[in-house]
């Protein structure tokens, strides 16, 4: 009987990690897969027609993960860092908006400039090139499916398989580090694992997305608008 019940749990975790993988494949490599095609498309077509096609295709990745979720590994919306949102979420999330403005940010703009490992410039004149009301909206749009795909999802789903949240949050911290490499480049790309880092750790302790997504959302509103606008970098 105990070998039965042993050979059922087996086949059971089997079918689950199965059901699991076309939502992974899509959650970890999606995003990078459209950034990667983006930055080539630019080439050759308009810089605004790119990016918006790749916003929509953000979008439909992370709902389509979403569905799978629910679906085929059931994972409702509690289960991905929904469960925990409060009026906590919105102190967790101001106090690291800080933290990445105020002390991460300015770090790791002067680390990549000494390492002489390419600045975050070369991303930021590319994006100033674009209205600064899509810029917003491509912020609010692009932040949330980030930490629903690689933080909430992806380490809910990641963990569940390989029973551990170690494995689950570096394989995710790898996956979103190499999304942002075709925009910001290796230099900023590898700072991506030190911010993630800290994500992928409240996100462990708190199982709160919410939180993630007011500190994201509120960090790349600075960096990417009020601060280029403040220089006169953007256009309106």
């Amino acid at each position: 009987m105990a070998r039965r019940a042993l050979a059922s749990q087996a086949a059971s975790t089997t079918r689950s990690s199965l059901a699991a993988i076309p939502g992974l494949v899509l959650a970890l490599a999606g995003p990078a897969a459209v950034a990667f095609a983006s930055r080539r498309a630019t080439t050759f077509a308009p810089a605004f027609l790119v990016h918006a096609l790749s916003l929509a295709c953000i979008v439909l990745i992370a709902l389509v993960v979403l569905a799978l979720a629910h679906s085929r590994e059931g994972l409702p919306l509690r289960r991905l860092g929904f469960g925990r949102a409060g009026w906590s979420s919105m102190a967790i999330g101001v106090a690291l908006a800080v933290f990445f403005i105020v002390v991460f940010g300015p770090l790791a703009y002067w680390a990549v400039k000494q390492l002489n490992i390419a600045t975050f410039d070369e991303g930021l004149s590319r994006l100033a090139m674009l209205p600064t009301w899509y810029l917003v909206l491509t912020i609010v749009i692009v932040a949330p499916a980030e930490e629903l795909l690689y933080r909430a999802y992806a380490i809910e789903s990641l963990s569940a398989m390989t029973g551990s949240f170690g494995i689950a949050g570096a394989i995710s911290l790898l996956a979103f580090a190499a999304a942002h490499v075709p925009m910001w480049g290796w230099g900023p790309a590898l700072t991506t694992l030190l911010s993630g880092g800290t994500a992928t750790l409240v996100y462990v302790w708190r199982r709160d997305v919410v939180a993630l997504i007011i500190a994201h959302i509120a960090a790349d509103l600075y960096g990417i608008v009020i601060a280029p606008y403040a220089a006169g970098k953007l256009i309106t």
